[in-house]
């Protein structure tokens, strides 16, 4: 039977796969200081300020926190004099800081797993976050000038704190979040999305890439499949978080060979108050016949391995190594089960 990674890798290169890729099996996320200070780490059912200054809220049973922009919490109050108002957080910490991430790391087994650093949010989410999503919008159009600015600032801070997490951790992969539509369209045009976000993210994953990261694992649980020309050019690997609402067996069928679909088991399909495996199974079943054993990992759209219903993860799980034993024969390696660390970073304060 083949690891976990070896799997993975036959899935997404076109080989020959023995089993389904499981969700998130193939990869161990990791996180830093860099992260947490940044991020925020606001607890469920409360709020908190970022590193960024923004002020984030996460009520209970929504799938994640989120900024208030209302106008007097907003950081960015006038585009034009950004640099004012836009103050990075720190890239550089003691060691005894990166200590039991580090530790973390160390005791991955990298023969089965891939090690990846988790980032969020990303250049798209950071624009929002500082100047709210209407601001956002109209900025790109009437101060373009300003925006590629901030944008180029954004996208050296990432860097900078690539450069300490790659010494620290010498990742394989890079599971990295940003949302870049709706369930019905992309936030941006691909055109527009061109002219701003792409350049920004290959300088970001063609820096990780440089430096010894394998995959690139990029999380937008929405639709964006007119954007997957630009994640193929941008050097993503796997778009993890493709909703149903992307035509994925499509998509599958148009660039598998070029990039892997991760998804297409909506969380609000399944990740429910009365959420049933029967329910699960339906969906994991119609997805997999769909698309096939190839450049398609089946999972729930959510940016983590854990549900916002307890359980809900673990039964799609289950669902997707039934239908590896009714597909291929095999059995499917045990333990795919919400990651703890994750779901306690996510979700109480530091």
């Amino acid at each position: 039977m083949l690891t976990r990674r070896q799997n993975v890798l036959e899935t997404i290169r076109g080989g020959h796969p023995d089993r389904f890729v499981n969700q998130y099996e193939y990869v161990q996320q990791v996180f830093d200081p860099i992260l947490l200070n940044a991020l925020g780490n606001c607890p469920r059912g409360g709020t908190a300020v970022n590193g960024w200054g923004v002020t984030i809220e996460f009520p209970e049973y929504v799938p994640g926190p989120f900024p208030n922009t209302s106008p007097e919490k907003v950081v960015i109050k006038d585009i034009e004099n950004w640099r004012e108002y836009v103050h990075a957080p720190a890239t550089k910490f003691p060691e005894e800081a990166w200590a039991p991430f580090v530790a973390q790391a160390e005791a991955i087994d990298r023969n089965e797993y891939f090690v990846a650093p988790f980032v969020a949010p990303g250049i798209f989410e950071k624009l929002h976050y500082l100047m709210g999503m209407e601001e956002c919008m109209i900025n790109f159009y009437e101060y373009p000038d300003e925006m590629h600015e901030l944008i180029d600032f954004l996208t050296d801070w990432e860097i900078e704190g690539a450069k300490e997490i790659i010494a620290h951790f010498h990742p394989d992969a890079l599971f990295h979040h940003d949302d870049w539509g709706s369930q019905r369209s992309s936030f941006l045009s691909p055109e527009m999305f061109d002219e701003f976000i792409t350049p920004a993210y290959k300088k970001i994953y063609g820096f990780w890439k440089a430096n010894g990261v394998e995959i690139i694992i990029h999380h937008s649980d929405s639709y964006a499949a007119n954007l997957v020309p630009s994640m193929i050019e941008c050097g993503i690997d796997i778009w993890q978080g493709v909703m149903s609402t992307n035509d994925v067996p499509a998509l599958v069928k148009e660039y598998g060979g070029k990039i892997t679909f991760h998804g297409g088991i909506d969380n609000g399909l399944v990740d429910r108050v009365d959420w049933t495996k029967e329910n699960c199974m339906k969906h994991v079943r119609e997805m997999i016949e769909a698309c096939g054993t190839k450049y398609y990992i089946p999972g729930t759209t959510m940016g983590g391995p854990e549900s916002t219903y307890p359980g809900v993860y673990e039964a799609v799980s289950e669902c997707i190594d039934e239908m590896s034993k009714e597909v291929f024969g095999t059995e499917a390696h045990s333990g795919n089960q919400a990651n703890p660390l994750f779901a306690r970073v996510d979700r109480e304060s530091k």
